[in-house]
């Protein structure tokens, strides 16, 4: 029992305890903090190491970007006519609103800061275009401290430059949001001075950092005290918020500022849209088109105010319901769709409300808008008819003697006769009109969203 307790006794101290065996054979005991502490080191050593390594790799695809930067402007000569009309753009601005900040011309200052690459950026490492504006801002001949300076400490100085002496001071004039969000100053983030694209992007943050605040500006947009900015945003754009969160009160209101916007302008009224809404539609493309037609209907005015025309062999003329912005989106995706729709049938509608009305030449629709992703020809109804009818019948005797055309033959004659199909419908629509009084006959947009 003596022996058992002494073995556990002695093994317990070999555990803390490890002897070493130097040249010298004198025994050395180090003990496993001790240990551990040579490991931590030897691991910290390692990760030293790699941080060298890992940055010496950045350096080396830093260098090889901008390589392949200078490449690519040597030897394409259309990239190097963009990266220089770039370069001078922002240069030329920068210059003026730097000007205008000093002269107190606050409101004269463009977005030009804003929308300048930042420097040592993904997209200035990819173009060493901050260095180029750098240059054009601060050429070697305005400072005659750069006109013994080397290439590369030149270049350093003026990106130091622009970066210190232009964006930094026009960022502040502009009250920039970024400037108050980096800072943690929500608290006095000016709402009213966010341009929309911002807005549409910050708003989730903006709610949940200064809701109270940001609340109470929203209240003001609604009341008419101050504006929400939207010029810059696309109408599909905005109604893609309404799929974010908190996003659909900020795209009601920044909708109905570019409903006002393009109302002053006073283009667009009179004006209806034919939607196409068909499965084929799927993503941008029905985005647009919904978003348009929606946009188009509520810049007319009455009997045509609010209204759009579904694409469909038997058009229908339809008022769009809903009383928010979400619900009349939604009611213009759920109409009624076909492969195709029937011209002919689009403008015996808008005649019809014109005769009921007695509407004058003044009054008529002016233009009609056709939002697809088809091509004309395959978007007109008559002309699907016409194809059909060649396919099922084979327009009879060739004229060589035989009972049937072939389908090459077909689409021969298909093609040369599919632009004469329009040419014969417009006669016919003319005839309609002029017989119902009216000298003039809308004009047709036709629009293919799938390749814009």
């Amino acid at each position: 029992m003596a022996r058992k307790k002494k073995r556990e006794k002695s093994s317990k101290k070999t555990k803390n305890r490890i002897k070493f065996k130097q040249e010298s054979n004198e025994k050395v005991e180090v003990s496993e903090r001790e240990i551990e502490g040579v490991l931590e080191n030897v691991e910290e050593m390692g990760r030293g190491i790699d941080k060298e390594k890992a940055r010496a790799l950045r350096k080396e695809r830093e260098r090889a970007k901008a390589k392949r930067a200078l490449d690519k402007y040597n030897s394409d000569s259309n990239y190097r006519l963009l990266f220089d009309c770039t370069a001078d753009f922002f240069a030329d601005y920068l210059k003026s609103d730097i000007k205008n900040l000093n002269d107190g011309k606050l409101f004269d200052i463009t977005l030009a800061a804003k929308w300048c690459p930042s420097i040592d950026s993904s997209y200035d490492k990819a173009t060493l275009i901050f260095e180029a504006i750098g240059r054009r801002v601060f050429p070697r001949e305005s400072e005659g401290e750069y006109q013994g300076l080397e290439e590369a400490y030149y270049a350093y100085r003026v990106r130091d430059r622009l970066r210190k002496q232009v964006l930094v001071p026009l960022h502040k004039a502009l009250e920039l949001p970024e400037v108050y969000m980096s800072a943690n100053k929500w608290n006095t983030l000016p709402y009213n001075r966010v341009a929309s694209v911002a807005m549409k992007n910050y708003k989730a943050l903006f709610t949940k950092h200064d809701n109270e605040r940001f609340q109470e500006y929203l209240e003001q947009v609604k009341t008419g005290n101050i504006k929400i900015a939207a010029g810059a945003l696309l109408p599909h754009e905005i109604i893609g918020s309404l799929e974010d969160k908190d996003g659909e009160q900020v795209a009601e209101l920044q909708w109905k500022r570019m409903v006002n916007d393009v109302a002053e302008k006073g283009k667009l009224t009179n004006c209806i849209a034919v939607c196409d809404v068909s499965g084929s539609m799927s993503g941008i493309p029905m985005e647009v088109s919904v978003a348009l037609g929606l946009l188009v209907s509520e810049l007319s005015e009455e009997p045509w105010k609010g209204k759009v025309i579904t694409f469909s062999a038997n058009p229908e003329l339809h008022l769009i319901k809903g009383d928010t912005l979400k619900a009349k989106i939604e009611f213009v995706r759920n109409m009624e769709w076909g492969g195709n729709t029937d011209f002919q049938k689009v403008f015996d509608q808008i005649l019809a409300v014109a005769v009921e009305g007695k509407l004058s030449e003044e009054q008529l629709i002016k233009r009609v808008f056709v939002f697809s992703d088809m091509e004309f020809d395959d978007a007109n109804g008559s002309h699907s008819k016409y194809w059909d009818h060649m396919n099922n019948h084979g327009n009879g005797d060739d004229g060589n003697g035989d009972d049937e055309m072939t389908w090459e033959e077909r689409r021969k004659e298909w093609e040369k006769n599919k632009h004469n199909l329009w040419k014969t419908d417009y006669e016919v629509i003319q005839q309609k009109f002029h017989d119902s009084g009216y000298k003039r006959v809308p004009e047709i947009v036709f629009w293919n969203l799938r390749n814009c």
